[in-house]
């Protein structure tokens, strides 16, 4: 059964920074594709950045130049650098894994006071 686990999130000052994690089980890692997600209060779920089996990444604009995703396979961890962090940053963040079925984690939260 793949597991993901998502942690860093919490409460920070508008122009901070936060590192979110998300740990994998249960899969051969390398072979996913892995997705941050978020969900604002009262709005839908919308991916934030994407980074393939061969370390191709995508961001939505609102993110670009901010955020960083990367992975560690020897980890099986991904992470998203969230720099100059703004108070509609603020959200549930989601890891999601896609390989022949795809997974979610239970999310992490990130609050950005302005």
């Amino acid at each position: 059964q793949v597991q993901l686990v998502e942690s860093g999130g919490g409460l920070v000052q508008t122009g901070g920074s936060l590192r979110l994690s998300c740990a994998a089980s249960g899969t051969i890692f390398s072979r996913n594709a892995m997705s941050w997600y978020r969900q604002a209060p009262g709005k839908r779920r919308e991916l934030v950045a994407s980074i393939t089996s061969g370390g191709t990444t995508n961001y939505a604009d609102s993110v670009k130049g901010r955020f960083t995703i990367s992975r560690d396979n020897a980890k099986n961890t991904v992470y998203l650098q969230m720099n100059s962090l703004k108070p509609e940053d603020t959200a549930v963040y989601y890891c999601k894994s896609s390989w022949y079925e795809t997974y979610w984690g239970q999310g992490t939260q990130v609050t950005v006071s302005s």
